[in-house]
């Protein structure tokens, strides 16, 4: 019996129907023994700010149950140091000349391959929750609610899967009663889920919530020995930036300028009572708050805002902890401890006074370098260290790994499964390439690349200078002075120039990023 065409193409797209609903179950079926993955993502954390890394300006107590229960890397870094394009290289496990986000002001283009989307075709749901500063909405989440831009501090605007909506409350603590919510209410318990909840703080301007303003007024912090830094050992670049707590901070930074517009009267009537004792203490100390009192090198004044620094950027530091503690209490109380793979990091480092900064993007340690302590019942051993070099672009191919789904081979990075396993693979990265790019901009820290091996930085800065620089970590840890002209380290910088040459060439990093003529 002859078919009809109509019957004939009926048949064939019945038959590809069946085969997609086969896949899919048979994927589903294989992720149902996968382990859930939580990402928690904080913005400009610093590792120095973490008891887990040894810091002796506060305590972090749930952060660090993490780290009891599982690994720490002293050695994690990011491939450009700048909110924006580490979460779009966390996505797409791809550079920022190639996933196309370089910079702050950039719109990510979420059509491209990113791991959420390979992770639901494995099985999983995926859902994530609080800060995403990529401009574009989320694709390849089941559920996304996230701060409209940067977001503020407090009564955030957000975004559920596209459609605006309204909190009231304090942001950090928002973010962690949706994704209580979700996963209470929306997760699917018959799949492996992976939640990213990703906060705003300790993001600038450094606001604490209700809970936490003047946790630390009676607390004095110890400076870092590098406050007072002139950068004389040190290139063009670093004389030349604009973040330093000296020149660079602005009354509302230090909360000398009144109370954030979007607050409640509740919320005012807290923040005043907090904030008019230290306005009355400048006034006492240094005179009416002006530009004039506010901006100077004078020892007493920088020393002064330092320490208001700290209590605002720690208490934000507080707040997110015990937003953490909240979310392992859940999943504790709910069984789900066993079978999930809790990831902290944050999207870069940041300068808590060191060279007298405060913000991110050079390739110096405190911002090249971001926490990332990892537990994993039965697969980490609780308590340990790894100091392999490891990178933000290795993230989204260690998701895909341990939902032991497929890995492209167009992603940049390599899977951390083995050095959470406790085997660090022989063919292990043994240096790391790092490209900042956003110059002419914000704080004018000038465009550069390097290279770093765990010992020494050459790194180059350019576009409108031409200046090479090394460090070696082992004679100068609080990186103060460039020895790219002595002759003592030719060799050192003929081995990392090949090595820089060999990375660019590997990475495929395009020839319009050298100095412009």
């Amino acid at each position: 019996m002859r078919m009809s065409r109509i019957a004939v193409g009926l048949l064939v797209a019945l038959t590809f129907f069946i085969a997609v609903a086969a896949v899919s179950v048979q994927a589903e079926d294989a992720a149902a023994d996968r382990p859930n993955i939580l990402f928690i993502y904080c913005d400009d954390c610093a590792y120095q700010s973490l008891s887990a890394y040894g810091s002796v300006l506060h305590e972090t107590p749930n952060i660090d149950r993490i780290a009891d229960e599982g690994m720490i890397f002293t050695n994690s870094t990011v491939t450009n140091s700048i909110c924006g394009p580490c979460r779009a290289v966390i996505q797409t496990g791809k550079y920022s000349h190639l996933n196309g986000f370089i910079r702050n002001g950039n719109r990510f283009d979420g059509s491209q391959q990113t791991f959420p989307k390979l992770l639901q075709a494995a099985g999983y749901q995926t859902a994530v929750v609080g800060k995403w500063h990529l401009a574009t909405d989320p694709q390849g989440y089941d559920y996304s609610e996230v701060l409209i831009g940067q977001g503020p501090y407090y009564n955030p605007p957000m975004k559920l899967n596209g459609e605006q909506t309204s909190h009231i409350g304090y942001t950090t603590e928002v973010i962690t009663d949706l994704a209580l919510r979700w996963l209470e209410e929306d997760r699917d318990a018959d799949k492996p889920f992976m939640l990213m909840y990703q906060h705003k703080a300790p993001h600038r301007r450094w606001e604490p919530g209700p809970s936490y303003l003047g946790m630390y007024d009676e607390t004095v912090f110890p400076e870092p020995a590098t406050l007072f830094d002139d950068y004389a050992g040190l290139t063009r670049a670093a004389k030349e930036q604009d973040m330093t707590i000296s020149l660079t901070m602005t009354a509302s930074d230090l909360k000398l300028g009144g109370a954030p517009r979007n607050l409640t009267p509740e919320q005012t009537a807290a923040w005043n009572t907090c904030y008019d004792k230290r306005i009355a203490d400048f006034v006492e100390r240094f005179g009416e708050v002006n530009r004039e009192n506010l901006h100077g090198t004078d020892p007493e004044l920088v020393s002064w805002k330092y320490q208001m620094y700290m209590r605002d950027y720690l208490a934000c530091v507080a707040g997110v902890d015990v937003g953490v503690g909240r979310v392992l209490d859940y999943f504790e109380e709910n069984d789900l401890t066993e079978n999930t793979v809790i990831i902290f990091s944050s999207d870069q480092g940041f300068y808590l006074g060191e060279h007298g900064w405060f913000d991110k993007r050079f390739i110096y340690n405190e911002s090249l370098k971001t926490p990332l302590i990892v537990s994993w019942p039965g697969v980490v051993e609780p308590g340990t260290t790894n100091d392999d070099i490891v990178s933000n672009v290795d993230m989204a191919e260690t998701f895909l790994d341990i939902a032991d789904a497929p890995i492209p081979s167009d992603m940049q990075g390599a899977s951390i499964v083995p050095l959470l396993e406790g085997e660090t693979p022989e063919d292990w990265r043994e240096t790391v390439y790092y490209h900042y790019y956003e110059y002419p901009g914000a704080h004018s820290v000038k465009r550069h690349y390097g290279v770093y091996d765990g010992r020494y930085k050459l790194t180059h800065f350019y576009y409108n200078v031409d200046d090479w620089e090394l460090i070696d970590l082992e004679t100068d840890p609080l990186e103060l002075t460039d020895v790219y002209a002595d002759p003592a380290y030719a060799e050192v910088i003929e081995r990392l120039t090949a090595e820089l040459d060999r990375l660019r060439e590997e990475l495929e990093v395009p020839e319009d990023v050298l100095p412009q003529s």
